[in-house]
């Protein structure tokens, strides 16, 4: 190939003298072969090339610079958040029973007025302890206490826990017999399993 460069000036004893060449020149390159193309090429000088690496290299400096401040401000709004979340899981623990006890309010000054005027007859009295035991279970329940269903049932290790097995007579075998212990589940989960006797095989 034979190169052509329109950036070219002749010297004083008449050999051609490159002169200084732009950011951006134009080449003419001309194929070398019978009937060859006359092509242009854009070539751009090292020196200009340099300073857009340096332009791209401050932006991505720049942009990673914004990216570790943001990461900065959105860990210390999450450990911001999970302060709070802790405080009020700390509050909502130590707190957690107030509503059951401002309803169990109410069976106290039940309880506090039967104590104070037990009445002349026991049967009255008697009478008014159980009404606040029924007011007692009411409030319980609405809570989501309930009581687990023993005598009569097929022993269930779940939900029962057996303290002794005895003949059960005309009892099927693993049927409790005897409650001792009430159990009861609470919101569905066991909170207390109930004691109970449990029929076996009669001897022969």
């Amino acid at each position: 190939m034979v190169e052509q460069d329109k950036n070219k000036r002749g010297k004083p004893n008449g050999e051609a003298e490159a002169a200084p060449l732009p950011d951006e020149h134009i080449t003419v390159v001309e194929d070398a072969l019978p009937g060859g193309d006359v092509q242009e090429v854009r070539v751009v000088s090292p020196e200009k090339r340099i300073r857009e690496l340096e332009e791209a290299l401050s932006a991505a400096e720049k942009k990673a610079e914004e990216c570790y401040q943001q990461f900065l401000r959105s860990r210390a709004d999450f450990e911001n958040l999970r302060r709070r979340v802790n405080k009020e899981r700390e509050e909502f623990l130590h707190f957690a029973g107030e509503t059951l006890v401002a309803s169990l309010l109410p069976v106290l000054d039940n309880f506090e007025r039967a104590l104070e005027s037990p009445g002349e007859e026991l049967n009255a009295f008697l009478t008014g302890v159980e009404m606040i035991y029924r007011q007692l279970k009411d409030v319980l329940a609405q809570e989501g206490l309930e009581a687990i269903s023993a005598v009569g049932q097929e022993f269930d290790p779940t939900r029962h826990e057996a303290v002794a097995y005895e003949p059960g007579g005309e009892q099927p075998p693993n049927t409790i017999i005897a409650e001792l212990r009430r159990g009861y589940t609470f919101r569905g989960k066991v909170l207390r399993p109930a004691l109970v006797k449990v029929a076996k095989e009669s001897e022969t």
